[in-house]
């Protein structure tokens, strides 16, 4: 192959390579550093994150297009998910040292495992090719199955790493065997390439091709603990750290759904005469079947929960149903708008959570916030705003975002309005749970013996104006 058929720009890839290079600098540090290490390496992290956020804001100077081989691609959609997830990349490294502190963990092993899996989401968030998604989905996983268990005397946690491994394990054998069968039937593991394939009906075997997009289906399924394929959420999200449990809830879902929308609208969304029509209706029928089996299932069973930390790990089932109706349309901005407002409303609530909860987790029963409302006003107010935002309670984000991805379904695919129906009213549905800490917190008589917690400067720096944000953003659209 010709250099010049390569596109070599390795502006292209600064991104991806300023985290990554911060990662192995923060490892370094942690090695030689005696004293101020956790200070340097927080520091550090914050730096090549910024650094990697100005990269991505100048890639669209690079040009719209596909660089090494077609292996990585620069447009809006990378653009905007990565901006995503650098974000709360940011907010993660923010709330990380009041963690670190209180549980006593070391801070170098934390920080550079953040930066490596930041460096997989961003590739996965940028991939032109299936082996660009499989390395990147594989960076980002394996670091966050270290994470959950990152409380290693806690049996809750090393239960939840394992748990997250295994199951993530198989799950990945589903997406890599999907992929192995795609490029038996088009030839190529170029996304583009196996748009152009189906386009021009030249598949080798259609069925091989259909079989192969069902088993990458159930692999993304997974990843983005869409229904009946999220059995790991709740206990991998109550035993893991909270802080991680904020993280891997957010980054790498907006992640893994930014590759799914390249793989199945980009690729295999050619609704041509033939196997493509055939293969186009099939997979929007199934996502749709899916889309709302996840939005009903993680709603109902979220109603019952009495631990905060698997209410929302059910809560974040029910949004990946929500974000999977703008999926069916096709437009990617929609979903990615609804991925940015959930990570903020999502990251900032477990932020909440772990400080509420305490040096391993104590409290995170939502009796345990009765009556706390006017006690830590601050942390209430916020926890506040970030669920009604889950709720898609107007003014917030979470209501705008909400209404554009409804809207737009509505709109454009009149034949799946059944599917918005089946939203709204999940929506509804889902108010009852979002409000009932909100109720505990100022509407029922503090628990005796209750001390006020710990807050951080940087901690504060991140939750408080973050939940203004969120509240305000709804109100400026």
């Amino acid at each position: 192959m010709q250099l010049e058929t390569l596109n070599l720009n390795y502006w292209a890839i600064a991104p991806e390579v300023i985290v990554s290079i911060t990662a192995v600098v923060i490892m370094l540090i942690d090695a030689f550093s005696k004293r101020g290490a956790h200070r340097a390496n927080a520091t550090t992290a914050m730096i090549g994150l910024v650094l990697a956020l100005i990269s991505v804001a100048t890639l669209g100077r690079v040009g719209v297009g596909s660089y090494f081989a077609g292996m990585v691609v620069i447009d809006p959609i990378r653009i905007f998910f990565s901006i995503t997830i650098l974000i709360v990349a940011i907010l993660v490294v923010l709330l990380a040292s009041q963690f670190l502190s209180d549980e006593g963990l070391p801070p170098g092993e934390f920080y550079s495992l953040i930066m490596f899996a930041t460096s997989g989401m961003l590739l996965l968030a940028s991939a032109g090719d299936l082996v660009t998604v499989f390395l990147g989905l594989e960076i980002a996983s394996i670091t966050t199955y270290v994470l959950a268990g990152y409380r290693r005397y806690d049996i809750r946690s090393n239960e939840s790493s394992l748990k997250y491994f295994l199951l993530g394990s198989f799950s990945t054998a589903f997406l890599l065997y999907g992929m192995a069968l795609t490029y038996g039937a088009t030839r190529t593991t170029n996304l583009d390439g196996i748009r152009q394939a189906i386009a021009s009906g030249q598949i080798i075997y259609p069925q091989l091709l259909m079989i192969g997009a069902a088993m990458m289906l159930v692999g993304f399924g997974f990843k983005i603990a869409s229904a009946p394929f999220h059995l790991w959420t709740p206990d991998v999200y109550e035993g893991a750290p909270t802080i991680v449990t904020g993280f891997m809830g957010t980054g790498p879902k907006a992640a893994v759904f930014a590759a799914f929308l390249r793989v199945f609208v980009g690729s295999f969304d050619v609704p041509v005469e033939g196997f493509g029509l055939q293969l186009h209706n099939t997979w929007i029928t199934a996502i749709a079947v899916i889309a709302i089996l996840t939005m009903t299932v993680g709603n109902v069973i979220a109603l019952s929960q009495k631990n905060i930390k698997r209410m929302l790990a059910y809560s974040s089932i029910a949004h990946a149903g929500y974000a999977l109706v703008g999926f069916v349309t096709g437009n990617f901005a929609t979903v990615a708008f609804y991925m940015l407002a959930y990570s903020i409303m999502n990251i900032g609530a477990f932020a909440v959570i772990q400080i509420l909860a305490r040096a391993g987790d104590q409290k995170t029963q939502i009796a345990d916030y009765s009556g706390i409302g006017f006690e830590v006003p601050g942390l209430s107010f916020s926890l506040a705003v970030f669920l009604m935002g889950l709720a898609g309670i107007p003014p917030t984000a979470g209501f705008i975002s909400k209404f554009f991805v409804f809207t737009n379904a509505w709109e454009s695919v009149p034949a799946l309005r059944y599917l918005v129906i089946a939203a709204v009213i999940n929506s509804i549905i889902s108010v009852y749970y979002y409000l009932y800490p909100i109720v505990v917190m100022f509407f029922r008589p503090l628990n005796p013996g209750f001390v006020r917690p710990r807050v951080t400067r940087t901690t504060a720096l991140a939750i408080i104006p973050d939940s203004a944000r969120h509240l305000l953003s709804g109100v400026d659209a």
